[in-house]
């Protein structure tokens, strides 16, 4: 896999372990990132459980699953909850492909958050996502 770049988009589903929702979607997500990598393959992927990784998450709270994060960089292109289908997920990452500016936010929290997660995956870059 080559290595990510500062531009790579980096697409983040934050769930729960006990959500039985989240679990159904992992195998969705997994494919999402299959298609997407085939097309776009500097594209990361990660999942972050919002109870284990609860300080990046301070002060924001995520209350609806799954809820995505998508970012550039330190910046934030989109950070919300979408419905648990795969197509809902791919058009949204391959519309930001296609137009990173389209969909940033000024959201300094959500800018934050960006960051975090971010440093968050570098220094968890030998797990898989």
């Amino acid at each position: 896999m080559p290595p990510s770049s500062p531009d790579a988009l980096l697409v983040v589903c934050l769930c729960a372990q006990w959500c039985n929702v989240c679990e159904q979607y992992r195998i969705s997500f997994g494919e999402v990132q299959a298609s997407i990598q085939a097309d776009y393959p500097q594209t990361r992927f990660a999942w972050l459980d919002i109870e284990d990784e609860a300080d990046l998450l301070e002060p924001l709270d995520v209350e609806n699953f799954p809820t995505v994060l998508l970012a550039m960089g330190n910046a934030a292109l989109f950070f919300g909850a979408i419905t648990p289908q795969p197509q809902t997920l791919e058009r949204l990452v391959r519309m930001v492909q296609e137009d990173p500016t389209a969909a940033a936010m000024p959201d300094e929290a959500i800018t934050a958050l960006a960051a975090r997660v971010q440093g968050w995956r570098r220094s968890a870059s030998g797990s898989a996502a």
